[in-house]
């Protein structure tokens, strides 16, 4: 439902045309491979991959696309993380329709964008602090050992993973053993407790 009422949202726009949507993030990722879009609007909690790693390989496999977020998080470690993960507009969903629109439209114009509830000093700061933020452990993890990280933490078998990443149980396993060793954790509620500290996952509505 929401997806919807942003795309009929953003077709009212003469300059605006949505062409391609989806609520999961490895989806996101081969969507925007395929289509090549001008800007990427994108939530921070998404099942399959964080909204984060979507960033991350977005900006790194199709780098012409520009992206924001879209999200409920306004504390600046959220903004912090979204700027260093490749975002160049952060747009809070409790903003005005306007905002968006406006965030699209500076993105694709090549300049960064905050909503006006976030201060022009928090996107310096989110900026400056951007290639500073330690999250040590987490980025000593492979690309495939996040995607792994978070599907784990959501609940699915090595089997489900298997087969969502077109790879053997066996491998997901070996994955499974070398993220937990590199970030010291010993069992599944380790693992889901650290996935919610770091807003991997979340209990909260979105």
């Amino acid at each position: 439902m929401v997806r919807e009422a942003l795309r009929v949202l953003l077709e009212m726009e003469p300059d605006v045309r949505v062409v391609g949507e989806t609520d999961d993030g490895l989806e996101a990722v081969r969507l925007v491979a395929r289509l090549q879009p001008d800007v990427l609007v994108v939530d921070l909690m998404l099942p399959g991959l964080h909204g984060l790693e979507v960033l991350r390989k977005v900006s790194k496999e199709t780098p012409k696309t520009r992206s924001v977020v879209l999200s409920i998080h306004a504390n600046e470690t959220y903004v912090q993380r979204a700027l260093q993960s490749g975002a160049m507009g952060y747009v809070l969903k409790s903003s005005r329709s306007t905002e968006l629109v406006r965030a699209i439209r500076e993105v694709t114009a090549g300049r960064r964008y905050l909503c006006s509830t976030l201060s022009a000093t928090a996107m310096k700061s989110g900026v400056e602090k951007a290639s500073t933020v330690a999250l040590k452990r987490y980025e000593q993890l492979t690309n495939r050992e996040r995607e792994v990280l978070q599907l784990i933490a959501e609940g699915h078998t090595n089997v489900q993973i298997a087969k969502r990443l077109f790879l053997s149980p066996r491998t997901i396993e070996t994955h499974r053993a070398h993220l937990m060793h590199k970030l010291g954790l010993r069992h599944q509620a380790e693992l889901i407790h650290y996935a919610l500290r770091l807003g991997i996952i979340s209990t909260e509505p979105q």
